[in-house]
C-alpha cells in the first residue's frame, strides 16, 4: 500500500494542469486587481452620504481598458531623422509669459525703466534676453544619423553639385569652321555632288570638273574635267579605303579614278541617261540613273555590268549600301523607297510608299545596320526611320522643310539632316527620340548635300549659294580617338591588284 501511495505522490507532482499554490500572481491578475482597486477608490470618493450602498455597487463596472493592452510609447530609434526637443520648466514658463504679455496693458512703471536695465535683469534672472527668447525653444542637439543613411529629401535641396551637373557640357558652334567657294555648282536637288573619303579628301563636283580638297594640308587639286562642255558631273562616291573615286556623268558613263596617281582607270558605259547616284559595296559599284534602273558593276572584270535592278518608274536620286553589305536602299522621284537583298537579288525585300515626295536623302545607321533613315522632298518634308528586318516604320518626323540629305553621326549617336525650301539649314537630331539638338544656319540658298568627315567630328555641306561649309559639331572623345589611332591604317583595296 505504501508503494501505491508513493506513485500517487509522484503522479501529482508531475501533473502540469494542477494549480501552483506558492507561485507569484500572474501579470494579468495584477493588472485586473490594480484597476479594480483604483475604480473602487474613485467610486467611494464620489459617493455622497445620501446615496445607498446599492448605488455604490452600480457604479462598479468593468474596467474601460482591457488588461494588458495599455498603449505603449514608440521607442526612439537611434539614427532616425525624427528629433524630439527637450523643454525644461524654465522654457515653458518663459513661453507662457511671452504669450500672456501680448494681451496685458503696458505698465507705466516698467516703461520708465531703461532698456539697458531690463536687459540686465533678464540676463541675470533667465540667463538670456527675454526679448530675444522664442516661444518654443528647442534644446539639445539631434542625434547623428547612422553610417550609410541617406535622406532622399536632402537631395532635392542640396546645393552641392552632382556628378551630372559637373560633367563637361557640349558646345556646338553656330558658325561654320571654314567656308570654301564652289563656283559653277549646279543647283539641282537630284544630284549628289560631294563626298568625303577615309583619307580625309573631300571631292566636290563643279559643273564638268571634280576638285579634291585635302583637309589635312588645305590643298585643292583638280582631278578631272569632262571633254565636252555641255556634259556635267552628276555624282561622286569614294571607295571604303579612300583611294579610288567613282564619277557619274550626264552622258550615262561611270568613270573610275585613282586619286593617288591622278589617273583614270576605266570608263564604264551601261546607262542611257544621267547617273545622279552611286554607292560602293566592296568591289561592286551600284549606279542609279534617270531611267529608274540600277546597275551593279564589278570593277575587277572586263564585262563590268553584272546585274540590273528594275523597280523605280522615275529617276533614282538616292542610293546607299548598308554598312554590312547585306542591303541596298534606293530612293526615287516616284516617291518610293526600295530595299534590295545583296548583289544578286532580283526582287526587292520592301517597298515603302509612305513618302509624298521624291526621296533623295538616305542613310544607314552605322551602329544598327538594320536601321534606315529616309527623307522626303518639298511635298513630303518628313524623316522616317525604318527597320528593314521587320519592314516597319519605327518613327516619323515632320521637319517643315525639304529634306535633301541625311547622315548618322556616331560620336554622339545623332542624325544630321540638310534642308532646302523653306529653311535652308542643317539640323542635328538626337537618335532615336528625334529631338532637336541644334540648328546650323548660314547658307543663303537650299542645302543640296552633306557628308561626314572620317573622324566623325565635322559635317561638310554644299548649297545653291555656291559655297561649301564645314561645321565642326561633333567633338571626338579623346579615349575613342586614341583607340582609333592604335587600330592602324587600312590596307589598299583589292581593286588595285585585280583590275584589268
Amino acid at each position: 500500500m505504501a508503494q501505491f501511495g508513493f506513485e500517487n505522490d509522484i503522479h501529482s507532482i508531475l501533473k502540469l494542469d494542477m494549480p501552483i499554490t506558492n507561485a507569484p500572481m500572474a501579470r494579468w491578475q495584477r493588472k485586473a486587481s490594480s484597476s479594480l482597486s483604483s475604480t473602487n477608490v474613485a467610486n467611494a470618493s464620489a459617493l455622497t452620504p445620501s446615496k445607498s450602498a446599492n448605488g455604490s455597487m452600480s457604479l462598479s463596472k468593468t474596467p474601460s481598458k482591457t488588461p494588458g493592452k495599455n498603449k505603449k510609447s514608440t521607442p526612439s530609434k537611434v539614427g532616425c531623422d525624427r528629433f524630439i526637443p527637450t523643454r525644461n520648466s524654465k522654457q515653458m514658463a518663459v513661453a507662457s509669459f511671452l504669450v500672456s504679455k501680448e494681451n496685458e496693458p503696458v505698465d507705466e512703471t516698467a516703461a520708465t525703466l531703461s532698456l539697458e536695465s531690463q536687459k540686465a535683469w533678464s540676463l541675470s534672472l533667465n540667463g538670456y534676453d527675454i526679448d530675444e527668447a522664442k516661444i518654443l525653444h528647442l534644446g539639445g542637439k539631434p542625434l547623428n544619423a547612422p553610417e550609410g543613411y541617406q535622406n532622399n529629401l536632402k537631395i532635392l535641396y542640396s546645393q552641392v553639385s552632382t556628378p551630372a551637373s559637373t560633367k563637361k557640357t557640349r558646345y556646338i558652334s553656330s558658325v561654320p569652321d571654314r567656308i570654301l567657294d564652289a563656283p559653277d555648282l549646279r543647283n539641282d536637288f537630284y544630284l549628289n555632288l560631294i563626298d568625303w573619303s577615309s583619307q580625309n579628301l573631300l571631292a566636290v563636283a563643279l559643273h564638268n570638273s571634280v576638285y579634291l580638297w585635302d583637309a589635312t594640308k588645305g590643298e585643292i587639286v583638280l582631278l578631272t574635267k569632262l571633254e565636252r562642255e555641255e556634259d556635267y558631273v552628276c555624282s561622286v562616291s569614294w571607295t571604303k579605303e579612300g583611294y579610288y573615286l567613282a564619277v557619274g556623268t550626264s552622258d550615262g558613263k561611270v568613270e573610275l579614278w585613282d586619286v593617288t596617281l591622278k589617273k583614270r582607270l576605266r570608263s564604264m558605259a551601261s546607262h542611257t541617261t544621267r547617273i545622279p547616284s552611286l554607292s560602293w559595296n566592296d568591289y561592286i559599284l551600284s549606279s542609279g540613273s534617270r531611267s529608274g534602273h540600277i546597275h551593279h558593276h564589278d570593277v575587277r572584270a572586263a564585262n563590268h555590268h553584272v546585274f540590273t535592278l528594275s523597280g523605280h518608274s522615275q529617276e533614282v536620286c538616292g542610293l546607299k549600301w548598308s554598312p554590312d553589305g547585306r542591303y541596298l536602299a534606293s530612293g526615287g522621284n516616284d516617291n518610293r523607297v526600295y530595299v534590295w537583298p545583296g548583289v544578286q537579288g532580283g526582287n526587292p525585300l520592301h517597298c515603302f510608299s509612305e513618302h509624298q515626295g521624291a526621296i533623295k536623302a538616305l542613310a544607314w545607321c552605322p551602329w544598327q545596320p538594320s536601321i534606315l533613315a529616309s527623307g522626303g522632298g518639298t511635298s513630303d518634308r518628313h524623316i522616317r526611320i525604318w527597320n528593314v528586318n521587320s519592314g516597319s516604320c519605327i518613327s516619323s518626323l515632320d521637319t517643315q522643310s525639304q529634306v535633301a540629305s541625311l547622315v548618322f553621326a556616331p560620336n554622339y549617336k545623332e542624325l544630321v539632316s540638310a534642308h532646302g525650301y523653306a529653311h535652308d539649314n542643317i539640323v542635328i537630331w538626337k537618335y532615336p527620340s528625334l529631338s532637336k539638338v541644334a540648328e546650323l544656319n548660314g547658307h543663303e540658298d537650299r542645302v543640296l548635300n552633306l557628308t561626314l568627315s572620317p573622324d566623325g567630328t565635322t559635317v561638310a555641306t554644299v548649297a545653291g549659294d555656291e559655297t561649301v561649309r564645314l561645321w565642326q559639331s561633333f567633338e571626338v572623345d579623346p579615349v575613342q580617338k586614341k583607340a582609333k589611332e592604335l587600330s592602324g591604317k587600312s590596307t589598299r583595296s583589292v581593286i588595285h591588284q585585280s583590275i584589268r
